[in-house]
Order: structure tokens, then C-alpha cells, then sequence
């Protein structure tokens, strides 16, 4: 057992946090606990309980880093569209192949927070938002009619909806689609809400 000046307490923090990201990449969220994630870096529970407040302060950084790399993603994968509309495509497959790519974390964002329950942390909406802000600024060239609120609403809207088929095939439930493609679904799916989207808010 490490002692514990051994480490730093930004050290410590870094450690845990990399360490509880291999736990849950390798047993899911539902294998990860104080003790074992104590004994992965050679800490006590105690020395760990005095850089976090409790366990679920440890997921909620664990999702902030998951959050920030998903932005990085969407945004390496999409950022290269100049047409709009490509630009709402090439997120939705970014965000399906992220998914795919990193399950055990992405559905720790999801699936952590609903068993929990309790509202979630500015910190954590903040991250969120920027993500949204992606989609929003796809949308907005579409629309010149459109308020900002209305772009937010309708990038809400639209990526609640990408949302839900990604999370079909991520738990190999596509047959509830009738065997669809995932991608093919989306593109469908976008395809149609940008038609009413235009046609609603653009001038004539």
C-alpha cells in the first residue's frame, strides 16, 4: 500500500480518474466501487474519500471527461463539411461511431445518471451544451428565419431523436426497428427534419 505522501492530491485525482475509466471500460459502470478503485491506484478508501466527496462525485468527473472527448470527436468528424446540411450527417455518424467505440463510457453517461437520479451538475449541462452547440450551429445556416431559441430547441429535438436509434444498436435492439441500418435510420430521420425545418423557417 502506497503511503500517502507518495503522491500529490492533483496526482492522486489524475490517478483515480484513470483508473476508474479502466474499470468501467473493462466491467461497465455497474463494476465500479470505492474499494476497488482504491486498490487499483494502492490508495485507502479514506485517502480517497479526501480528493472526492463520495463515488458519485468520481462518475460525474469520469463523465465530464467522456463529454469532452465526445465534443472532440463530433467536432474532428464534422468541422470539415462545408455544406450545412453534410454537417448534421457527418455528426449523427460521428455519433453513432463514438458510441460503438466507446460504449462502456457512453452508456455511463446515461445509465449512471438515470439509476442515481437528482438533477444533474452545472458543470455537466455546460459540457452537454457545448455538444448541442455543435448541432446548433449545423442548423442555424438552414434557417435564416429561425430565432436562436428556436435553432436550440430544434438541435434538442433532432439529436433526442439520432439519440434513441443509437441507443438501439448499442443494445443490439435494431430488430425493434425491423432490422433497420442504424446510419440508414438517421440519415432517413434527418433527412426529413431538415425538409420541415426549411420549409418552416427559411425566407421564401
Amino acid at each position: 500500500m502506497a503511503r500517502r505522501n507518495d503522491h500529490s492530491r492533483e496526482e492522486i485525482h489524475q490517478m483515480a480518474l484513470d483508473a476508474a475509466e479502466r474499470i468501467v471500460v473493462a466491467e461497465g459502470y455497474k463494476g465500479l466501487s470505492a474499494r476497488k478503485l482504491a486498490a487499483a491506484i494502492d490508495y485507502t478508501v479514506g485517502t480517497l474519500y479526501l480528493v472526492f466527496e463520495n463515488l458519485d462525485d468520481v462518475v460525474r468527473q469520469v463523465n465530464e471527461r467522456t463529454l469532452d472527448k465526445l465534443y472532440a470527436w463530433l467536432q474532428a468528424r464534422s468541422g470539415a463539411s462545408t455544406r450545412p446540411e453534410e454537417a448534421v450527417f457527418a455528426l449523427a455518424r460521428a455519433y453513432i461511431a463514438y458510441a460503438e467505440n466507446d460504449a462502456p463510457r457512453w452508456n455511463m453517461l446515461f445509465e449512471y445518471i438515470a439509476a442515481q437520479g437528482g438533477a444533474l451538475p452545472a458543470s455537466h449541462l455546460q459540457k452537454v451544451g457545448k455538444v448541442f452547440g455543435l448541432v446548433e450551429a449545423a442548423l442555424a445556416p438552414l434557417a435564416d428565419r429561425a430565432s436562436a431559441t428556436e435553432v436550440e430547441q430544434a438541435a434538442r429535438v433532432l439529436w433526442a431523436s439520432v439519440h434513441g436509434i443509437c441507443l438501439l444498436k448499442i443494445s443490439q435492439r435494431m430488430e425493434l426497428a425491423g432490422g433497420q441500418d442504424a446510419e440508414a435510420m438517421s440519415h432517413m430521420l434527418i433527412e426529413n427534419f431538415l425538409r420541415g425545418f426549411r420549409s418552416t423557417h427559411q425566407a421564401a
